[in-house]
């Protein structure tokens, strides 16, 4: 069966909730671990069902956010899903207090049940109305992103369509286009700190209807993260200041000299070359039939893997009008199905799609034999450990893309991963700042964005860009909006990814090795249990930033860049 045929029947929640309170009267009643594990069975058959009708909503809606049947879908489940988290809390409850608690987590492992106690603190009913809130705001947030309409070269385009336009080998190009989308924010910036203003005030006041002082404790345990804590975070940050900043700043300088420039201003930031960034040498059918050999030939696993996601058409690639910007790996438990979804635009960007995205979707697909809905993929931060390996692992056959210019995008795919450290922690500053100081103006919240860059980024240099200068560049990072404090994950994995494409040029079957045991776990274990498992160091512990500097830096010392 194909995604398109996959039939889409709204959830009736009475039902499910009547269904769900019968079988955990019966699991309460039950006199047997066994009988539990068998109830427990039933219980998420009918989760990963809701689940599974919701994702296709997301998906066809992302598809199409003009399609009027799935935006009222959408609409229906940002109502109703708060009501389906009030059922999963009844669940972890019964979990909790369940006499046979010792044999479940033989049969279940002890993540389900750290996952079920960290949950219960961040829901009561009395937030339900507040959850619902939050809810409306995330999907008024994509539909305002996704109203952009900017005319440009001739055509109407969406925020995902200009960013070719970044990458032009015209500096003239690159500098309008820039300025065309930020005319776009500039012209919505009143509706963008609005929307944002009142996320903050309605997770704030969750958070103090759960007990809390502020969100921040709130979102760490919504993300499931049971084993470390903002003091540890904050201690990372540090490390990334002090050994990838300096780094990142002389890579900056690098490109300056080989771009010929005298400054090097924002809109320059995205072309890494005089003679213009390495492109795919074909059209995303092309570059899909050179994905399947890639595939194909990494492993017998991935082989697997890439042909199940084609025979099903369970990828969406090319960006088109109406539909929603960036890219994303989602999983229909009920098919047992991952899915990638994503916005082709012609730039290098469409392979890391076939890297990054494939990952999660690799990972979900060896793992699809959980019945557990919390098992199929990990917590957020060893998520990313998957996609981002990934990026590295199929470096062998980047030539197939790129062909003359494989160095080319060897080179700058490795300085924007090593580049993109420093961006991702200021994100995560950035969010602390705010959700400590939820009373603060909108102006105050741009003015610290603008304080933090210049922390850790200081060579930006937004050439007097009215918008960007006062410090709104974050309006264009959905994360901060939809998914707080869901970004420090990207690059807590992107220095365990660092680890990998060390060990894959030390010991390539060795470390593929690794890379399936960690697959093949799923979200059976937290994030630092992960990373031993895959015989990987902890990015807390001071030392192991430093510890991955000496190879990235030794690769990128090697290139003349220049010359590319």
């Amino acid at each position: 069966m194909k995604f398109k045929d996959y039939q889409y029947e709204r959830p009736n929640m009475d039902q499910i909730k009547s269904e769900i309170e019968s079988l955990l009267s019966e699991f309460e009643k039950a006199s047997s671990a066994e009988e539990q594990i068998g109830i427990l069975k039933k219980i998420n058959a009918v989760r990963n069902h809701f689940d599974t009708m919701g994702v296709i909503v997301d998906i066809r809606f992302t598809i199409n956010t003009l399609d009027p049947f799935y935006s009222k879908e959408t609409d229906y489940f940002d109502d109703v899903r708060p009501e389906f988290e009030a059922l999963t809390n009844a669940i972890y409850r019964k979990l909790d207090q369940s006499p046979y608690k010792e044999a479940l987590k033989e049969t279940f492992g002890h993540q389900l049940f750290d996952l079920a106690s960290v949950t219960l603190k961040t829901f009561k009913d009395e937030i339900l109305a507040d959850l619902k809130e939050e809810n409306a705001l995330m999907s008024e947030y994509t539909k305002l992103r996704s109203s952009a309409k900017i005319m440009f070269d001739g055509e109407e385009r969406n925020l995902a369509q200009m960013t070719p336009y970044y990458e032009s080998e015209d500096r003239e190009v690159r500098k309008a286009s820039q300025e065309a989308v930020s005319e776009f924010f500039l012209e919505n910036e009143a509706a963008f700190d609005s929307v944002y203003d009142r996320m903050v005030k309605v997770r704030h006041r969750i958070a103090q209807k759960l007990g809390y002082d502020n969100f921040v404790p709130v979102a760490y345990m919504r993300l499931n993260r049971t084993e470390y804590d903002s003091q540890m975070v904050a201690g990372y940050r540090q490390q990334i200041l002090d050994n990838i900043v300096p780094i990142a700043t002389r890579l900056k300088e690098r490109q300056r000299e080989r771009l010929g420039l005298e400054t090097l201003y924002y809109y320059d930031e995205p072309i890494a070359f005089k003679s213009g960034n390495a492109k795919p040498k074909g059209n995303p059918d092309w570059i899909l039939e050179k994905g399947k050999q890639m595939y194909e030939e990494l492993s017998p696993e991935t082989g697997e893997f890439i042909n199940f996601m084609l025979d099903h058409e369970l990828m969406d690639l090319v960006a088109k009008k109406g539909k929603s910007g960036g890219g994303y790996c989602t999983y229909l438990a009920d098919y047992q199905a991952p899915f990638i979804f994503s916005n082709f635009n012609g730039t290098s960007g469409d392979v890391d799609v076939l890297t990054h995205e494939a990952g999660h979707a690799f990972q979900g697909y060896q793992s699809r034999q959980f019945e557990v809905p919390e098992y199929n993929y990990p917590t957020l931060e060893a998520c990313e450990i998957h996609s981002m390996s990934m990026e590295f692992i199929t470096w062998p056959w980047m030539e197939l893309f790129f062909e003359n210019e494989t160095e080319k995008y060897k080179f700058n795919h490795l300085s924007e991963a090593l580049l993109f450290l420093p961006y991702g922690v200021l994100v995560d500053e950035f969010q602390h700042y705010v959700y400590e100081n939820p009373n603060v103006s909108p102006d105050e919240r741009k003015a610290k964005w603008r304080e933090l860059e210049h922390k850790y980024l200081p060579h930006r240099n937004y050439a007097e860009n009215q918008i960007l200068d006062k410090g709104a560049f974050w309006f264009r990072q959905g994360h901060i909006f939809t998914d707080p404090f869901y970004y420090i994950d990207y690059t807590l994995a992107q220095v365990c990814a660092f680890q990998f494409f060390v060990k894959f040029n030390e010991d390539r079957e060795s470390a593929w090795s690794d890379y399936l045991k960690l697959c093949n776990a799923g979200g059976s274990k937290p994030f630092l249990e992960l990373v031993e498992l895959a015989n990987l160091k902890n990015p807390f512990v001071k030392g192991t930033v430093e510890s991955v500097v000496p190879d990235i830096v030794a690769f990128l010392d090697h290139v003349d860049d220049k010359a590319l």
